[in-house]
């Protein structure tokens, strides 16, 4: 059986928690000749965002976290906040440790949401506004973790989050053992043409964001990292060209594969459901899907479905109305993740407009379920899909994208084109799965910690 004790640090005193959770061990299997054990890495896991119920960067830490602690020995510091839920859910053989940061993140997050108007807009300022709790974290971990990492009680270092290439790290210079970094994923520029959700989305800070090179720890960060993952080749590009040596291409994007599975082939209906998911905000564009249906007789025999929430539904709700679309398009405000894997399920396709997406996790999703992506080609989304898994839209005005969106739905809604809408399907399903899926990111992730510590003698490749 295997122990998994819970261990607060709070101020940087730790003590051992008397709380003990015996976790599940499966039994040896009866074969005469089995593989050869992997080595089994000690792993000091570091994410202050890991949260199994809040959306995206907090829960793909989490889910992360999660995989890696089946295949190694995980332990995993994360902040005081996400204590609830991840006791809730459970956190399966991870050691779990609590850091109490709040004397440096209460009143920055305070600030931020000052400066940002609300917490839905200015995700630059929001991610500037982090740095000091982040240092505050890492100088925790080091107070807390430092005797064990000088005498040998880890092998790998990984800062899982956060993700932004824009916050240095501290222990990246600290750390005896081999550090790694990341998945990253930023610096995609704003597309030329979208000024008016440049202004909507309140983000004035982006004008002066590479100051953060001149941030404390950011060379040491870069040099002194063994491995850095980074998502995607608009990470790759503004990192150190010194330290493109140790970068490793590596989406940070994943599926649970039990929660978006594969439902079988959709039957044969007449109406199509096609489907948005994400938060209804400025540079995610869900109004051009709506005009899209709104100028094509075609699409408006057919069923769009948008879930999620934000500052832009009332326009949302107010275009719809206008076009006298409530016959075909439906907002259902947020939905539980469970309930959007079913939606997902059910639907033929999957119109995802954002013009400016750095990863994408909920395009993979989709295509994990067999819902067939149609994604503007920029940023993340570029490289999830594939010709072959959906299709591409080209990065254009707010006018002619609206077009484009329109043809590109229209393509796929014929009844000619259904057989080449279930080939896409299945296709979409097999790539994300065989790619994504949090079980194969672990191993994946496993092959770097091999590499740092020289049980492999080249880095591995993620798409291979």
């Amino acid at each position: 059986m295997v122990n998994e004790s819970v261990i607060r640090v709070h101020g940087g005193v730790s003590n051992l928690d008397a709380m003990s959770i015996v976790a599940g061990k499966s039994a040896g299997t009866p074969e005469a000749i089995t593989p050869p054990t992997r080595h089994r890495h000690r792993v000091l896991l570091l994410a202050d965002a890991c949260n199994p119920e809040w959306p995206s960067l907090p829960i793909v830490a989490y889910k992360a976290a999660l995989a890696l602690a089946n295949h190694a020995d995980v332990t995993l510091a994360t902040h005081v906040r996400n204590r609830p839920a991840i006791e809730k859910a459970g956190c399966g053989r991870a050691k779990l440790v609590y850091l109490d940061t709040e004397y440096v993140a209460a009143p920055m997050h305070i600030i931020s949401r000052l400066l940002r108007g609300g917490h839905q807009y200015g995700q630059t300022a929001a991610v500037a506004m982090a740095w000091p709790a982040q240092v505050a974290f890492e100088w925790e971990v080091w107070r807390g973790f430092g005797k064990q990492l000088r005498h040998n009680g880890f092998d790998v270092v990984h800062r899982l989050t956060p993700m932004s290439p824009t916050l240095p790290s501290p222990l990246a210079r600290l750390s005896p053992v081999p550090f790694v970094l990341g998945p990253l994923n930023g610096a995609l520029a704003w597309p030329q043409g979208f000024g008016k959700e440049l202004r909507r989305e309140r983000e004035y800070l982006r004008y002066a964001r590479e100051a953060y090179r001149y941030l404390p720890f950011y060379r040491a960060t870069y040099a002194k990292s063994a491995a850095i993952l980074a998502a995607f080749q608009h990470t790759i590009d503004d990192l150190p060209t010194s330290s493109r040596d140790r970068v490793i291409d590596f989406p940070e994007v994943g599926i649970d594969a039990e929660l978006f599975s594969w439902p079988g082939e959709r039957p044969a209906r007449s109406r199509l459901t096609f489907l948005y998911v994400g938060r209804l905000v400025a540079y995610k564009c869900a109004d051009v899907v709506i005009e899209a249906f709104a100028g094509s007789p075609l699409l408006r025999g057919h069923k769009l479905v948008l879930v999620g929430d934000g500052p832009e539904r009332g326009a949302l709700t107010t275009l719809v109305a206008k076009h006298q679309l409530e016959g075909s398009v439906e907002l259902l405000g947020q939905r539980p993740q469970s309930e959007v894997s079913r939606l997902m399920r059910e639907a033929d396709v999957f119109a995802f407009p954002s013009i400016r997406e750095l990863g994408a996790g909920v395009v993979v999703e989709a295509m994990a379920t067999g819902c067939v992506p149609v994604v503007v080609s920029y940023g993340g989304p570029a490289t999830l899909v594939t010709d072959e898994t959906g299709c591409r839209v080209p990065l254009m005005n707010k006018t002619e994208l609206v077009g484009a969106f329109r043809a590109a739905l229209e393509g796929l809604a014929t009844q000619s084109a259904r057989p080449r809408l279930r080939a896409m399907a299945r296709a979409a399903h097999e790539r994300a799965t065989g790619l994504y899926s949090w079980e194969v990111k672990a191993k994946k992730t496993l092959d770097v910690y091999d590499w740092v510590t020289d049980r492999r003698s080249h880095p591995p490749s993620f798409d291979s």
